[in-house]
């Protein structure tokens, strides 16, 4: 996400302040020094750490003329409040509730691989994390059997071994909001499964999880646990299916599986998500733009429409 930000940004001629999440900074630092060792005249990029504090600083200094966040949806209002009233631009990619519709025509193997992967990449911790599974009723019992066998296999363990399939939670306080929403989804009748897994006994740490039987009423179904946590809804007819996927105050991102590609491309018409992906999640093209709907984001980010968001005026051809 850092680079999202800061390779546009200097490619159209700015300088930058980047400040990370206060529990994610080391990365940025390590950035800094690659700068510093490729040469980046002093003052170009300027890491600065600290908390939702710092970041109000930054955001209502007014030296500051184009605002690029990645987080929280509750954040992101707050910045939106603060530039309101003044001539700072903003992009703003928020939260995200994303599903995976997986059609009964759909090659099964392949579409829980892909679910696998949609969820419990980066412990969950993406946006566009594929954290919603809408399955047509009539595989739901056959693809949950086969998604857990291969969620049996997903190794949990330090992130620094290369074999590791999943890391630590990133705070104390992530883990805690987890935990608090899965608990949720067994006090409103859901039905939870984990594999068994050993978890190590330093760091913070949530098995993969699945919850079965969830409605759309369900917190699980409707607010970002940002964990490897994944809500599996179901329906009859493609039109329901749709109208599950689009029930949510987001639209960041949206996975659609299906061998018929009509079928893929009427669905991509009707969700409501920024980006869709077909028979496949989270696979990115740096010149294709990246964006919300809804309570997901202003803006794009990637693309000619990303390099326009850190200009004045229009690009041209």
């Amino acid at each position: 996400m850092l680079a999202w930000k800061i390779a546009p940004a200097l490619a159209t001629g700015n300088t930058v302040v980047l400040k990370p999440a206060e529990t994610t900074p080391l990365t940025a630092l390590l950035f800094a020094e690659v700068c510093e060792q490729a040469g980046l005249p002093a003052g170009v990029v300027n890491i600065v750490t600290g908390d939702g504090s710092t970041g109000a600083l930054i955001v209502n200094h007014p030296g500051i003329n184009k605002i690029a966040f990645t987080g929280s949806t509750e954040v992101g209002k707050i910045i939106a409040e603060s530039v309101a009233g003044t001539s700072k631009s903003v992009t703003l990619e928020l939260g995200g509730k994303a599903a995976n519709i997986v059609f009964e025509d759909a090659a099964i193997d392949e579409s829980v691989e892909g679910i696998v992967n949609g969820i419990f990449f980066n412990q969950g911790h993406v946006c566009c994390a594929g954290s919603r599974l809408v399955i047509q009723e009539s595989i739901s019992d056959e693809f949950i059997k086969k998604l857990q066998k291969r969620m049996e296999k997903i190794r949990v363990g330090d992130p620094l071994d290369k074999n590791t399939d999943l890391g630590a939670i990133n705070s104390r306080a992530q883990l805690e909001k987890i935990k608090e929403l899965a608990l949720a989804g067994d006090a409103e009748g859901a039905e939870r499964w984990s594999p068994e897994c050993s978890i190590p006994n330093k760091g913070f740490w949530f098995a993969p999880t699945i919850f079965t039987g969830v409605t759309q009423s369900h917190r699980i179904a409707r607010e970002e646990i940002f964990g490897p946590v994944l809500s599996v809804l179901t329906f009859r007819t493609p039109q329901e299916g749709i109208d599950k996927a689009n029930n949510t105050p987001f639209g960041l991102s949206a996975g659609v599986w299906s061998e018929k590609g009509s079928k893929i491309l009427w669905a991509s018409q009707k969700l409501k998500a920024g980006v869709i992906w077909a028979n496949t999640f989270n696979k990115f093209d740096p010149t294709s733009p990246f964006g919300g709907y809804k309570e997901s984001g202003w803006g794009r980010e990637g693309g000619r429409h990303g390099l326009a968001a850190y200009l004045k005026g229009v690009i041209h051809e």
